[in-house]
């Protein structure tokens, strides 16, 4: 074993598992992933959720009596999903404490059959916040259109918000700027800036799995040659435009209110292409005030031979840039490439939904007590 984990996280990466279950909570793995493996954070999604219920018997107790009280389906998902987030959230709470709020924290995701709907976006978020009721908790919001007003409505009224979904470098200046504006709307209201944070999670290998496919199509010598390229060159890119935004004017005005600055966040870090190095997104990835949401086989690879060799965002931008312009000149859109991406996202988060919906319900009819 190496110490890449300890060193990646020196290098100011807060290192987040993307998993959560049942069985991690009670097992004690997920305190000693914390323990041993430098953890400071956990995310789920719909598809995390769909698995970690579909497999073993760690739900069925609760499946019970829930069955037994007849309740919906959409409720009983709920009250499960809500349950592993506010135990998952206790046993992050000294890292909470530890870093000021800035870590320790576990998010949870709107309903993704709302992602185009503002309104019930801010509703999901404000019930999701009071069932959970744990203040290391982070929503989950995706940056779809509706999405982007939805995080100044929400963050506005002191609900720390991970946006998830986020494959464009324009709607991530989108999402930020909502951030900014939804801390002003909180600083009218009176409310607690310094207890306000949100990170920003932006899709890293969807990027080479969407765009290599095309240029495999393409099969020319200089397509072959970028092959790799692009999710690396996105994300750097994402970092400029986040130093940027958090060296402006209007974010010096925040600041001195009490606000923290909302983290990048390397989301979908697990590598697709067996031909790219298992790491690949995350030493590519190292430069301060980043989070990195990992599966566990990305952590344990990253444990066990990943190399950290300090900042590898710093000194890439133009390299990045000039990247993204070769994939344009040979005919690969990149606002086409993004606007899949996205719609892909919440296509899989919502048939994600309706399998955990469906599962869900098959597990409460086996569990119904006989009528009698």
């Amino acid at each position: 074993m190496t110490d890449a984990l300890k060193r990646l996280s020196e290098e100011g990466v807060a290192i987040w598992l993307d998993d959560l279950s049942r069985k991690r909570i009670t097992s004690g793995n997920l305190a000693e992933l914390i323990d041993q493996q430098h953890v400071v954070g956990v995310t789920t999604n719909p598809t995390i959720f769909q698995k970690a219920i579909s497999q073993g018997d760690g739900y069925d107790q609760q499946l019970s009596d829930l069955a037994a009280r007849k309740v919906t389906v959409e409720e009983a998902i709920r009250m499960i999903t809500t349950a592993d987030v506010r135990d998952a959230a206790d046993i992050l709470r000294p890292v909470f404490d530890a870093t000021n709020g800035q870590d320790g924290r576990v998010s949870i995701e709107v309903d993704p059959r709302l992602a185009h709907n503002e309104h019930a976006t801010v509703a999901e978020a404000k019930q999701l916040a009071w069932l959970v009721d744990r203040p290391n908790t982070l929503i989950k919001i995706p940056a779809t259109m509706a999405g982007v007003p939805a995080i100044s409505e929400v963050i506005g009224r002191g609900i720390s918000v991970n946006v998830t979904l986020i494959f464009s470098l324009e709607r991530y200046r989108a999402v930020m700027d909502a951030y900014l504006t939804g801390l002003e709307k909180a600083k009218e209201r009176g409310l607690d800036l310094s207890e306000i944070h949100s990170v920003a999670s932006f899709f890293v290998s969807r990027v080479d799995t969407e765009i290599d496919k095309r240029l495999d199509s393409i099969g020319t010598e200089e397509a072959k040659a970028l092959r790799g390229k692009a999710a690396l060159a996105n994300a750097r890119l994402a970092y400029q435009a986040y130093e940027e935004v958090f060296s402006s004017d209007r974010w010096s005005a925040l600041e001195k209110a009490g606000a923290n600055k909302q983290r990048p966040l390397w989301a979908s870090t697990g590598v697709k292409d067996p031909a790219y190095p298992d790491t690949l997104y995350v030493t590519e990835l190292v430069a301060p005030n980043t989070v990195n949401t990992m599966p566990e086989a990305t952590l344990e690879a990253t444990e066990d031979h990943g190399e950290i060799s300090g900042n590898t965002v710093a000194g890439t931008y133009e390299q990045a840039r000039a990247d993204l312009d070769a994939l344009e000149r040979l005919g690969i859109a990149y606002d086409d490439v993004v606007q899949v991406l996205e719609d892909e996202g919440v296509e899989k988060f919502e048939a994600s939904w309706n399998d955990l919906l469906k599962s869900t319900q098959a597990e409460l009819e086996r569990l119904a007590p006989s009528e009698g």
